[in-house]
């Protein structure tokens, strides 16, 4: 067992993290529907196929195509011929897809600002600094 508090005291913290995650508490409190993961990954990594959602989100293929399917039957997504591999389905935000990631962006930081409402300035930006810190230097 490791011996040091901190160390034990991060990974409590991202158990807890993870555990509300999978709650999918905070997408719920911003109100984002399951699928709206789906947007993230094609806002992180542009035009992707359901393979590479289903990667990104470490789900199975099926739970990938549902997502994908519920996304594209909004209006949020749309797939695209792969001009590269005219067997492939490329996917791609449209514009109200954008608009819904910007309202989920909205929410998301709304709530995170009430967690951290009676930080300073200062404590924001080193949590903002450390944390992001910290997830780059995690295994990819």
């Amino acid at each position: 067992m490791y011996k040091d508090k901190e160390i034990a005291a991060i990974e409590r913290a991202m158990v807890a993290i993870r555990r509300r995650q999978r709650r999918r508490t905070l997408g719920k409190r911003a109100g984002a529907a399951p699928h709206f993961d789906v947007l993230d990954v094609i806002e992180e990594s542009g035009s992707v196929t359901v393979s590479a959602v289903a990667e990104a989100l470490s789900v199975d293929q099926p739970r990938a195509s549902r997502l994908v399917a519920a996304a594209v039957e909004e209006g949020l997504v749309r797939r695209v011929a792969d001009q590269a591999d005219g067997r492939r389905a490329l996917l791609e935000l449209t514009d109200a897809g954008r608009q819904a990631l910007e309202a989920a962006h909205a929410g998301r930081q709304a709530v995170f600002a009430e967690a951290v409402s009676g930080w300073t300035e200062e404590e924001r930006a080193s949590f903002a600094r450390l944390l992001t810190r910290f997830v780059e230097g995690l295994p990819g």
